[in-house]
């Protein structure tokens, strides 16, 4: 479906005339932690491609087994537990690899794999993540996979960038030979197959640079630089963060950076995001966002002391679940009028980010910005209460599609990373973000005791539902 999928926009673009004679260089991203099995023989199909005919007639046979475990795939806890218990634990899994053992990471797809078809994995001669699957395509060979997608495997050491031996090892036998040697981010990996010259007149020159995950790809879209946070305001809210010295925990992801070897990006999700404001829209402010910012207008920064967790859904950072409220004397109460509940939410929301980000390392530098997208960014009055509780600008961009975005930048920094150009001189033309909230003056003293309050509570609630800490 993917290569066919390739095959139907490549052809549209000819049909529309588009000069693919122009193109310099291509990068290019894919959904982060699914895996493609290539089957024995499938790099001399790649490398022999007939110019008359589509990708997708030609690759029909190429692959070890057809469907591709993807993200969504949660089937593999008994391979996560087997890969944590091989290393010391969830902890030290997570300091040598940036995550804790997940699900749908590809080392525990890829051990399910072998456990459940092992002749599937004999015959299966490379295994690539979607990114890297793609940026074969284009290369007419297997390309390596990169640093910053790599580091989405629960396989890649983040300190060395290399394959940890007790990870593959825990996973499949003869395990790096079918993944190749990782590469960084920004790696010309080749010149495009003569398919692409012959077919639809790309120049024979045209560089392939590394492919990577469709998060490290936004990271590079929104062109956060060091110290800055990307808050993605939607269903469920994204944090993705710039981070130079990054302390891997048990909760969030550590990935090698996109776009600068030397450092890192974390990305933290909480699934309680655009779903849980607009519940207590719907319950408190009439369905009316306009009501709803009145609210916030009304009330006053830190709230009087009150604060509000507020989880409908199982959260993922941290597992809480449930309704709590809590007084300026840390009583818990059973409700608060309307106006204070809306401001408890939203600050709460934004704390609960803060706290959580300091916890992998981020720490608020004297040029950060924070790079508000998703739906809720559109509320200046929500903008506000983030940029207070941080302490830092908030600023808005027009880029959607930002993982899109985010590879044709990274195509750019790639003809370019021979002289050593670093990324942002590369995207400096690009346009700028616009202020949308700056920090309210005395905000920082406000949240500071409040953030202290509310990591005190948070664990609380986890110790009442789940008991104290081993």
């Amino acid at each position: 479906m993917w290569v066919q999928a390739l095959d139907i926009i490549l052809e549209k673009m000819k049909a529309s005339g588009f000069d693919f004679s122009q193109v310099l260089a291509l990068s290019g991203a894919g959904q982060q932690h699914g895996s493609v099995y290539w089957k024995s023989g499938a790099s001399q199909v790649l490398a022999s491609l007939s110019p008359d005919l589509l990708l997708h007639e030609q690759l029909q046979a190429c692959f070890s087994i057809s469907d591709c475990p993807v993200w969504m795939d949660s089937s593999t806890t008994a391979q996560c537990r087997q890969l944590e218990a091989t290393v010391g634990g969830a902890q030290a899994l997570s300091c040598l690899t940036g995550s804790r053992a997940y699900e749908r990471f590809t080392g525990n797809q890829i051990a399910k794999l072998y456990q459940q078809n092992p002749e599937a994995y004999s015959h299966t001669e490379r295994i690539s993540l979607v990114s890297s699957f793609a940026a074969s395509l284009f290369l007419g060979s297997h390309s390596p996979i990169d640093y910053s997608d790599g580091s989405g495997m629960n396989l890649l050491r983040i300190q060395d960038k290399i394959w940890s031996q007790a990870c593959l090892g825990a996973c499949a036998p003869h395990l790096e030979e079918k993944l190749g040697l990782p590469v960084p981010s920004c790696s010309v990996v080749g010149a495009i197959s003569s398919y692409f010259v012959q077919r639809y007149g790309f120049p024979p020159g045209c560089k392939v640079v590394a492919f990577t995950g469709d998060n490290p790809a936004s990271l590079a879209g929104m062109r956060l630089e060091e110290g800055d946070i990307a808050v993605s305001l939607g269903t469920s809210d994204t944090l993705f963060l710039w981070l130079q010295e990054p302390t891997p925990t048990l909760e969030g992801h550590i990935f090698c950076n996109p776009v600068d070897p030397q450092h890192y990006m974390a990305l933290l999700c909480f699934k309680n995001g655009s779903l849980m404001r607009e519940k207590i829209r719907d319950e408190l402010a009439s369905s009316s966002w306009s009501e709803f910012s009145k609210a916030l207008q009304s009330t006053e920064m830190g709230n009087s002391g009150n604060l509000g967790f507020y989880f409908d859904v199982m959260e993922i950072t941290p597992e809480i679940i449930g309704r709590h409220r809590f007084s300026a004397e840390n009583h818990e109460v059973s409700a608060f009028p309307w106006d204070v509940e809306i401001r408890a939410l939203i600050e709460g929301q934004f704390m609960a980010k803060k706290i959580h980000a300091e916890g992998l390392g981020y720490r608020v530098m004297p040029k950060t910005k924070i790079l508000a997208t998703g739906g809720a960014s559109h509320n200046r009055d929500i903008l506000q209460v983030l940029a207070d509780v941080f302490g830092t600008p908030v600023y808005v961009t027009d880029t959607a599609n930002s993982a899109c975005v985010g590879s044709a930048y990274r195509a750019f920094h790639g003809l370019a990373a021979g002289t050593d150009v670093p990324f942002s001189e590369v995207v400096k033309l690009a346009p700028n973000p616009r202020l949308a909230a700056a920090p309210t003056p005395g905000a920082s003293q406000v949240y500071e005791a409040l953030l202290q309050r509310y990591a005190m509570l948070e664990q609380r609630i986890l110790t009442q539902t789940r008991g104290p800490p081993e």
